[in-house]
């Protein structure tokens, strides 16, 4: 007999379950970003990354801007992940000494001519952001909330500058941010006296430096920041203006402090989620929608089909069957083969693929293994599983093109492996061209390029053809009813179940299941912010897929019921229109929360954007069509047919 478990070990599964749901578990790092010991004294290394800025969507390096630099610039070593992100990470001539606070340390001094003049004029215009790196943290701008209880937020980096006037005077002017007070927060091991660092923040201010006697490069007495006098800078009342001509000095400070946070949690104060209502409202909103559609698909399964199988199965003869009307009549035809069934091979196929990269992706992000301190991580990730996951591509293209009779595998596997890629490749090429134009760093180098070439046709295509292979070569799937040779007519549709009103009608609650989710996600791509809910984005994710399913089978039901047999393609378009209301929903996104101005950044955005509602129609028609598969062939297969 077995013992029953205790209900404390059962509860504390469950809060264990739910903790991973909600929270990702933030604290599991990739194995090679461990932690780094530093005793005092030691050499902290400062790395400069893009300039950002979310008015035009176009990262820049660091030193494309006449910022100070060091003797020599060496770039680091990035994955294909930040590469494609358009990250520059080169190092810095800031340095900096563990626990050894500095103050008004010089970095370096330049005299502006007009082109750097115009240039940094520019990049404070278009509000750019100023990103740096230490110990694999990126920089943060502490901004403290009005009401005083609530946590300090963190925005990314700092602005290169702002624009402002002079009292008594209307003239607009642009103020460069030329001093940094950096904190750098450490977490001390009582035992060794080592500390690791857990905070990196740091308050820009503009100050016209002044300096007594002769320039003397880092040695040069300051008048205005003068670390023997005690004479720090705590405001920009005197700011430092940029014009032609006029000379800057940079300088900084650097304070440590001691932290209780511990090296594990760093990035909590990053990834705070302070509106976690919102995604539970948009779990709760998205729940309801699922068990309004299970409560449609329940009553149309039991009652519905239940009853009519059973008095189908009953008729005994041939005038009683003519008696009946709805989807039983068309058995004779429901699996006759689509027109362009070639096409929905290589459609489905396609979703396969999306499928199986977003769920293991999704897998590896619940777990903590893409961490954002893994810079670039999730999208190497999705891009090596969309390579891999080619062999099940070929798999199921290849399976429902036998199905249909279909002989040549090997040209439905090229055109799995090369249709929907070379779409978008098309598309990310002219977008690229677009950001080369700007001189842009998230332009894609050619090696990149040649990387992307080599994963889809060294490694994605021969595992679509691998796949199709396997596929073609298991028996066809056997239809459960026989399909007459000549096609029955279809009779005239009501208004209601013509198939452009019933596709759009469709496609309305999966999106409807997400959009909330969406306004989170599309506010972490564009406005340079951490997204890292997983647990809250699976659990949507899966309410997604029931919602595309149980819709799909739902007006398929009504479609047969109406004696239209024509359900591959419908089947597939009613869930795949969500990508409509998606790219609807980025438009109202684009004008409401974003203040892109230039041409080139809205083409970016209405480009990427487009990129991905085309992907999302693929997933999502892919799985409302094995749906509806599923459902015809469940209801077919339990009638009997003389």
């Amino acid at each position: 007999m077995a013992t029953p478990r205790s209900p404390s070990i059962r509860n504390f599964f469950i809060a264990a379950v739910l903790l991973l749901l909600i929270h990702g578990v933030s604290c599991f790092y990739l194995p090679g970003v461990a932690p780094e010991d530093f005793e005092k004294g030691d050499e902290l290394k400062v790395k400069v990354n893009k300039l950002t800025s979310t008015k035009t969507q176009l990262p820049y390096s660091y030193y494309s801007l006449p910022f100070s630099r060091p003797e020599k610039i060496l770039d680091s070593a990035e994955n294909l992940g930040e590469v494609l992100r358009g990250d520059r990470i080169e190092n810095s001539p800031y340095v900096f000494k563990m626990r050894e606070p500095q103050m008004c340390s010089i970095v370096g001094r330049i005299k502006l001519d007009a082109k750097e003049a115009k240039d940094f004029k520019e990049k404070i215009n278009d509000e750019y952001r100023v990103n740096m790196i230490l110990d694999n943290l990126p920089l943060v701008f502490p901004i403290q909330r009005q009401d005083q209880e609530s946590p300090v937020v963190y925005q990314m980096g700092y602005h290169v500058g702002l624009k402002g006037q002079y009292t008594a005077s209307k003239d607009e002017k642009y103020f460069i941010h030329n001093h940094l007070a950096f904190t750098v927060r450490y977490h001390k091991d009582m035992q060794t006296d080592a500390a690791r660092i857990v905070g990196f923040e740091v308050k820009p201010f503009s100050v016209k430096h002044e300096y007594e006697g002769n320039w003397n490069d880092k040695n040069t007495r300051l008048t205005t920041c003068d670390p023997h006098a005690k004479h720090m800078v705590v405001n920009s009342n005197s700011p430092q203006e940029v014009d032609e001509g006029k000379e800057i000095i940079f300088t900084y400070d650097i304070e440590f402090q001691e932290s209780e946070v511990k090296w594990a949690s760093r990035w909590d104060a990053y990834l705070l989620m302070s509106d976690d209502q919102i995604h539970w409202f948009s779990i709760v909103n998205s729940l309801m929608i699922v068990l309004f559609l299970s409560g449609m698909v329940a009553m149309i399964m039991l009652r519905t089909l239940y009853r009519d199988i059973s008095k189908y199965n009953e008729l005994e003869t041939l005038e009683e069957a003519q008696e009946e009307t709805g989807w039983k009549l068309v058995h004779g035809d429901v699996f006759r083969p689509p027109k362009n069934s070639d096409l929905l091979c290589v459609y489905v196929g396609t979703g396969v693929q999306f499928l199986g990269m977003v769920v293991v992706t999704m897998m590896f992000a619940i777990l903590g293994f893409l961490s954002p301190s893994n810079r670039g991580g999730l999208m190497t990730a999705m891009l090596l599983l969309w390579v891999f996951m080619g062999l099940f591509a070929g798999f199921a293209s290849s399976r429902l093109y036998k199905m249909f009779k279909g002989t040549e595998w090997k040209r439905i596997a090229l055109n799995t492996a090369v249709m929907f890629p070379a779409t978008i490749f098309a598309l990310f090429f002219v977008l690229n061209a677009l950001i080369w134009g700007q001189k842009s760093s998230g332009a894609v180098p050619f090696g990149t390029m040649f990387a992307l070439v080599f994963l889809w046709f060294g490694i994605s295509v021969p595992l679509v053809f691998v796949g199709s292979y396997v596929g073609f070569k298991k028996p066809a799937i056997e239809d459960p009813v026989k399909t007459n040779k000549i096609p029955r007519q279809i009779p005239e549709q009501a208004w209601y179940m013509h198939p452009a009103f019933s596709v759009l009608i469709g496609g309305i609650l999966p999106f409807g299941a997400v959009f909330i989710e969406l306004f989170f996600i599309l506010t972490s791509i564009w406005l340079n912010q951490f997204y890292y809910i997983f647990g809250f984005l699976f659990l949507v994710f899966i309410i997604l897929l029931i919602t595309c399913a149980e819709i799909t089978i739902v007006l398929c039901y009504f479609q047969l019921c109406s004696e239209d047999y024509l359900w591959w393609w419908r089947s597939y378009l009613t869930s795949g229109s969500s990508a409509l209301y998606l790219f609807l929903y980025s438009t109202f996104y684009f004008f409401t929360k974003l203040e892109i101005t230039k041409l080139v950044s809205g083409l970016l955005y209405f480009g990427y954007m487009l990129i991905v509602s085309y992907a999302f129609f693929v997933l999502t028609g892919t799985i409302g069509f094995y749906a509806c598969f599923w459902f015809t062939r469940l209801i077919y297969s339990s009638v009997k047919i003389d």
